[in-house]
């Protein structure tokens, strides 16, 4: 189910991603603000998992409770966890396994379900295909070692209208501005491209600049000056015969006429990244100088440019391009609301790619994972752990069992009967791979229900889970540096003079 967010200014955030929802929440409270810091930091990390670490680290510190209560030093409970914490990835790497990155439908199976449980789970063949399209075309492979960078060359452009099928990944990418002239080529097969980070107009001074004129050619002298060096800048740039020219800085109209007249298609102002990103479809190199553009510079990767318009707004087209490292992914839909809920979903499923790709290791969903480790862990406690350790060491392997509790309990089973039936399967190591259908909620074998999850999702939520946890463990005070205001009128106990000062008002 979603969550409809109301913030202070009035807009709606309608979601059911945990980051998204503790994001929009304000809380006081130094503990809380912790527990949405490691939400974030999984978001950013690994893309996914974010209600689970929360959740985790809730029950982590509940299990902790008892003991502190009970006069436990913390040192010990946190000892306890971190040697809990050690043999639980120690457990993941044991029943991971792995999958062959080069097949795409092993691949889907693992995305499809990540967004089974959300907004866009009705196209989930769609946005599976979507999210694996635009991991493949931004991975590059450096000396044996992959590179995705989904978040800076996959650039998501949400255009309100049209249905959800409508949406697409380019093999090329699109950016929302129009020629500078209405006259120029709006579309171009095979274009020459040339990126500059530099204005094509003449430079005016850093300040405030004054020109004394003493006579009254003088002005005209200046004219011709600034006009010979906006010539000379677009005459560099011409010798290179380009078909389109963008810019991250100005165009002057007079510019402007030099190239329509050789009949260029020009883009000014455009932001850094996107131009980054058509350098990397088009083969181009972003020139600082045009007096030090060569052959070498200019792109020729691109197969088709064209400026089409979508409702009211212009947008440039650079598809059909030859092996593309970056990509735009064009979103259609209803409303604004409903272009950012999809546009989250898709960034949780490329980033469960993104994470196969980079690690591919899988181990079984549904709260199989989680369960197997509760009672491994409890073996180990009973067998090795020794002393006090071992009841903050077992109290963290049953804490373990909320993931699979929670699924029952929202499938709307026999919670207490279900968790009994899982551990049974469990004990002893015999089915590592059963969990909770969250659609039937009954005991299923992950494997054949293919639902899986990635590896380094799961032990990046374990290690921000117990981190966090042994973090808020280990404070015993809470001191306040927030200057309380002066309640009342009445005189107060020292007086103004007697008042201890700090810093530069005590130093003088």
């Amino acid at each position: 189910m979603l969550k409809m967010l109301l913030d202070p200014v009035g807009g709606i955030v309608l979601t059911n991603d945990g980051n998204a929802i503790l994001r929009e929440i304000e809380v006081a409270h130094p503990a809380a603000k912790s527990m949405i810091e490691i939400s974030r930091a999984q978001d950013e990390e690994v893309g996914d998992g974010t209600k689970s670490v929360v959740i985790l680290a809730g029950e982590f510190l509940e299990s902790a409770q008892m003991f502190i209560e009970k006069d436990i030093h913390p040192t010990i409970i946190v000892s306890a966890y971190f040697r809990a914490l050690e043999k639980a990835l120690k457990i993941v790497d044991e029943i991971a396994t792995d999958i062959n990155i080069d097949d795409d439908k092993e691949i889907e199976k693992i995305v499809k379900s990540s967004v089974a449980t959300k907004f866009v789970s009705e196209w989930g063949d769609l946005v599976c295909k979507m999210a694996i399209d635009a991991v493949r075309k931004v991975t590059i492979k450096k000396n044996d070692r992959l590179e995705i960078d989904t978040k800076r060359y996959a650039k998501i452009e949400k255009i309100p209208g049209g249905t959800i099928d409508e949406c697409i990944v380019l093999d090329g990418v699109m950016i929302n501005k129009d020629l500078t002239h209405p006259q120029m080529r709006r579309r171009i097969e095979n274009p020459r491209v040339v990126l500059l980070d530099c204005p094509l107009e003449y430079k005016k001074g850093e300040s405030m600049t004054n020109m004394e004129l003493t006579r009254e050619d003088d002005f005209k002298k200046a004219l011709m000056i600034e006009e010979e060096e906006v010539r000379k800048t677009c005459e560099a740039i011409l010798a290179q015969n380009p078909d389109v020219v963008i810019t991250e800085k100005g165009v002057s109209d007079l510019a402007q006429h030099f190239f329509l007249k050789k009949n260029v298609s020009v883009i000014r102002r455009l932001r850094k990244t996107d131009n980054n990103r058509i350098a990397r479809v088009t083969g181009a190199t972003v020139v600082n100088r045009s007096e030090e553009l060569q052959e070498s510079d200019v792109g020729t990767s691109c197969g088709l440019f064209e400026v089409k318009k979508i409702g009211d707004e212009y947008f440039c087209y650079f598809v059909q391009c030859r092996d593309p490292k970056a990509c735009s992914i064009v979103l259609r839909g209803a409303t604004k609301d409903v272009l950012n809920e999809v546009e989250r979903n898709l960034h949780d499923a490329m980033s469960v790619a993104r994470n196969i790709m980079l690690n591919p290791k899988l181990v079984p969903g549904g709260g199989a994972l989680e369960m197997e480790i509760a009672c491994q862990l409890n073996d180990y406690a009973t067998k090795e752990v020794k002393g006090t350790e071992q009841w903050p060491f077992k109290a963290l392997a049953s804490a373990f069992e909320v993931i699979p509790r929670t699924l029952a309990q929202n499938s709307g089973t026999d919670v207490v009967r279900r968790l009994t039936e899982l551990r049974e399967r469990h004990a002893g190591g015999k089915g590592t791979s059963f969990g909770i259908d969250g659609n039937t909620g009954k005991i299923a074998d992950m494997r054949d229900c293919n639902i899986w999850d990635p590896a380094a999702v799961k032990k990046q939520a374990t290690k921000s889970a117990i981190e966090v946890s042994c973090m808020l463990l280990r404070i015993d005070d809470i001191v306040s540096g927030i200057k309380k205001e002066k309640r009342g009128a009445g005189p107060s106990r020292m007086d103004e003079g007697d008042v201890e000062t700090f810093g530069d008002t005590r130093d003088g």
